[in-house]
């Protein structure tokens, strides 16, 4: 494939070196340094783009590689606001757009484990929920777009939750998710069961950034063959 990675930070720089491992090529970098070289000429000569940039400047870049026409690959977060419109295009207009809170294998096992684990939980009384999620000190948005998503799923299947909040619940039907930055925490989740007796826990742990750039190179090679609106459950088939 011809890849375009639209922002060359951390992440960029590591889905390129699994990108090239795989046997990609990186055909353009777009990034601040180069932001005039980002056109939908340019665009239009690569296969797929990988776009990883701030909450600001995302749906921006989405509309530009709509239309260009090529399928675009983004675990940008903070801005699902704009997600039916996304949709939209997809499902109106025959765009591809693969999105996914995170990409790592792991936390995408982990996101059934936690929905089994809260239909398993909703039948006993004595437990509460909360989730926290600590990220290095680069990351601007908080909650996460990962727990975000453990929060939703974890609300659909645990019925004395109806909302999630930060830091602070007023009444037990928010569900509590707190946010923790220290320096070179690549990503760390956990998902809280307490009773007066006792607590559960379930943790995902990343070591690096590899499996997140992995997961997305990935994506963008599924999107060579499978059109829409696509997720990890489709990649992974759940």
């Amino acid at each position: 494939m011809k890849i375009a990675l639209i922002g060359y930070g951390k992440m960029g720089k590591e889905i390129e070196k699994i990108a090239l491992e795989r046997k990609h090529e990186i055909l353009f970098k777009f990034d601040v340094s180069n932001k005039d070289d980002f056109t939908i000429n340019n665009l239009k000569k690569t296969d797929v783009a990988i776009e990883f940039t701030q909450p600001e400047s995302a749906y921006k870049n989405y509309l530009k590689c709509f239309e260009a026409n090529i399928p675009i690959v983004s675990g940008t977060t903070g801005w699902l606001d704009k997600l039916p419109n996304v949709k939209f295009q997809c499902e109106q207009k025959n765009k591809t757009f693969f999105y996914a809170s995170n990409f790592s294998l792991g936390v995408n096992m982990f996101f059934k484990l936690n929905t089994n684990l809260a239909k398993l939980m909703n039948n006993v009384e004595a437990y509460d929920a909360s989730i926290s999620e600590t990220h290095h000190t680069e990351k601007k948005d908080a909650p996460s777009g990962t727990a975000i998503s453990l929060a939703e799923d974890l609300i659909k299947n645990f019925n004395k939750k109806q909302i999630w909040v930060k830091e602070k619940a007023v009444n037990d039907t928010e569900l509590v998710i707190r946010s923790y930055r220290k320096d070179k925490v690549p990503g760390l989740h956990t998902i809280k069961y307490e009773s007066d007796v006792d607590y559960i826990e379930i943790t995902h742990s990343a070591k690096s950034r590899k499996g997140f750039a992995l997961g997305a190179v990935l994506a963008a090679e599924f999107t060579q063959n499978n059109k829409g609106f696509l997720t990890m459950n489709d990649l992974l088939d759940f």
